[in-house]
């Protein structure tokens, strides 16, 4: 039950957001939309911890902050190596270990890598991640492990 309102919120949140106007009609069709929404996803069996981890709820916030961050600089970087020409690219592939305890923590550290410009995950067996690099810079700063301290602390 504690997933089904957690999953309402996050609705009625989004719609909020997204809608920009509070009127009683639109508010009312809010209502009315999470409700439908949230019944049929509660009647085929989707709400439950995976689909709607709530222990992830208050701490994937501020990482979200920190990967866009991320992405930024590692935007420039990549930017960078292609106006300084085919020297300043080092390809590499790298193997790095995720320290989180569950599946989705670990998806979520492959996601994050693969998401930051200049590395993209490649392969995810057990405890390893198979990455490649586009310079060796990038994959210093991958194996440096603070992405992988992040996540550890998203999932608690």
């Amino acid at each position: 039950m504690l997933h089904v309102l957690a999953l309402s919120a996050m609705l009625s949140g989004f719609w909020l957001i997204n809608s920009g106007h509070y009127t009683p009609l639109l508010l009312f069709f809010m209502v009315v939309s999470v409700l439908f929404v949230v019944t049929l996803c509660h009647l085929m069996d989707v709400v439950d911890g995976e689909s709607q981890p709530l222990n992830l709820t208050f701490t994937i916030p501020f990482y979200y902050l920190w990967l866009i961050k991320e992405v930024v600089v590692s935007n420039i970087a990549v930017a960078r190596s292609v106006w300084l020409g085919v020297d300043s690219i080092s390809p590499n592939v790298v193997t790095v270990t995720a320290h989180q305890k569950t599946d989705l923590g670990k998806v979520i550290y492959a996601n994050s890598i693969t998401l930051t410009p200049g590395t993209v995950s490649i392969d995810l067996q057990g405890d390893q991640i198979t990455v490649h690099a586009l310079t060796r810079e990038t994959a210093a700063s991958l194996l440096e492990g603070e992405m992988d301290r992040r996540v550890c602390r998203v999932e608690g």
